[in-house]
């Protein structure tokens, strides 16, 4: 008998004072994702171009690029590199940013998906609170400040 694995996913929604050309460059361009998230990034944002990012010292996000298409939608492997707090092995769940215009700016959906087990769920989406909330701040016009989690418990 085969055991069955349940993936699982955490989706999140937030209304950002930005336009979604504002929060598109916070999300694919190296040098402000660090703003909200990040240590160090690098990006080739292309489909199948990889998707680096050293999150806290120790703990590197590593995926590739699947969907880009500016600056309504923005998909990517996720996972992390052996060493890593998390046993998600690099590029083995997905990402997935849609951006509407509204009114008062933009409407995120974010979704992380093929999340192995619902603590992984749980943590992950304990950390995407946390950074959902400083990219939040970035966009419209904040200072998130380093993140506290650099140095501490997350």
């Amino acid at each position: 008998m085969d055991a069955v694995t349940e993936k699982t996913s955490i989706e999140r929604e937030l209304e950002i004072a930005a336009s979604p050309e504002t929060v598109w460059e916070l999300l694919t361009d190296p040098v402000e994702s660090i703003r909200w998230m990040g240590l160090s990034a690098s990006f080739d944002l292309r489909p199948g171009g990889t998707y680096r990012v050293e999150v806290i010292p120790g703990n590197v996000a590593l995926g590739e690029f699947v969907e880009i298409d500016a600056p309504h939608r923005l998909v990517y492997t996720w996972g992390w590199e052996p060493g890593a707090m998390s046993s998600v092995a690099p590029g083995s769940t997905t990402i997935e940013f849609e951006l509407a215009a509204t009114a008062e700016g933009t409407l995120l959906r974010f979704r992380h998906s093929d999340l192995p087990s619902a603590e992984s769920a749980e943590s992950h989406g304990h950390g995407w609170d946390h950074y959902l909330g400083r990219l939040s701040q970035a966009a419209t016009g904040g200072d998130p400040g380093v993140d506290p989690w650099i140095n501490g418990p997350m």
